[in-house]
């Protein structure tokens, strides 16, 4: 049986004078799920984050936990956690003094803190550290200290905005698996804000994206990698392969004159597109494969010629660069598959399957 979302958002909007912060924005968050709100900076993430933590009050809209309306319910009585992006340590505290800050606040004695305070520091690797000064720490161990102290109190839901954002991206990557790996183990339903889409792929459950203050679309981050609903989305993705083009045929399948080619997508056509319609076509770039010009495809798929520009090593992968038509395009391999005889300057020829297409409004529609 479905169960009932924990968190329920509807129509949440917030303006400072004549404008809006957030607009008409709904969400539903399911126990224990990690949702990461993805977007650009000043689009509205940290404002929605408050407003759900009743730091900030909201103008219309509805927000509820376990279907309870939290509006006009004190911070405090919300039984939400929240680690802030400057951590907010207090540095005349020992690492001890600072996770167990609120539990002595909530009147626990003496003994129920200590073993609280020490079942957190070995959750997140610093079970030796509790005497140490906070000017002591690396800023990894500074993280993991605020990120106890935010789930010491067992918080009913634990909202992060940007927590590793200060960190350099070595040290940011190794401690996305480790809150990932935290925050799964404890339970804890959360939300978590950042800029940063590979630390969303690393993190999310759902990734939400937010532009202008209004959630653009919503899903398993596969799901928004597949089939991206804008040109916003699909570029903050990291996707390249976005070219105009015409659609020219659309029954079964649907076919697209494009400024690399002919192409086809499976049917039927999106809603709100016609036949002479413009549109974006968005080509997943780990989808397409590229070989010797006069390679015989078993694939199924539109065949396009191109001439390979560059190939740049990843590690694992390897970036193939072509200009394909009138279109320069990307196909992202492994690297063992592109130990090919093709070399820049050479043709090639260009399989795009089917579902390597999604379709898009045009921007000038």
């Amino acid at each position: 049986m479905a169960t009932s979302p924990i968190l329920q958002l509807d129509k949440v909007s917030k303006s400072y004078g004549e404008t809006f912060a957030i607009r008409d924005v709904s969400l539903n968050v399911d126990r224990g799920e990690l949702v990461c709100l993805l977007g650009p900076s000043g689009c509205g993430k940290t404002t929605l984050l408050r407003i759900i933590a009743g730091l900030e009050t909201l103008d219309s809209g509805t927000i509820s936990f376990r279907g309870e309306d939290l509006y006009g319910m004190a911070p405090h009585s919300r039984g939400f956690g929240f680690m802030f992006q400057d951590l907010a340590l207090f540095p005349h505290m020992d690492v001890f003094g600072n996770v167990g800050f609120s539990l002595r606040m909530q009147g626990m004695s003496s003994d129920q803190v200590r073993m609280r305070v020490d079942e957190m520091l070995e959750l997140v690797d610093l079970g030796d550290y509790r005497n140490r000064k906070v000017h002591e720490l690396s800023g990894g161990e500074r993280q993991r200290v605020a990120l106890a102290r935010s789930l010491a109190p067992a918080p009913k839901l634990l909202m992060l905005d940007e927590p590793l954002g200060s960190l350099d991206r070595v040290l940011r990557e190794s401690l996305q698996a480790q809150v990932h790996s935290i925050l799964k183990e404890i339970g804890v339903t959360a939300i978590y804000v950042t800029h940063d889409k590979e630390e969303a792929f690393a993190l999310a459950d759902t990734i939400v994206f937010v532009n202008g203050g209004q959630v653009v679309q919503s899903g398993p981050p596969e799901a928004l990698f597949r089939a991206p609903a804008t040109e916003m989305v699909a570029r903050s993705l990291g996707l390249r392969n976005i070219i105009e083009g015409t659609v020219v045929r659309a029954s079964e399948s649907v076919e697209i004159a494009s400024s690399a080619g002919t192409l086809s997508t499976a049917g039927p056509l999106p809603d709100g597109l016609a036949v002479g319609d413009g549109v974006l076509v968005i080509i997943n770039e780990r989808s397409v494969s590229i070989a010797p010009v006069h390679h015989e495809w078993a694939e199924m798929g539109i065949k396009l010629s191109g001439v390979m520009n560059e190939q740049k090593f990843r590690g694992g992968e390897s970036e193939i660069h072509m200009t394909v038509g009138r279109s320069e395009l990307v196909s992202i391999v492994p690297t063992l598959d592109a130990q090919t005889e093709m070399t820049s300057g050479d043709e090639v020829s260009v399989l795009v399957p089917p579902e390597a297409v999604t379709l898009l409004p045009s921007a000038e529609a």
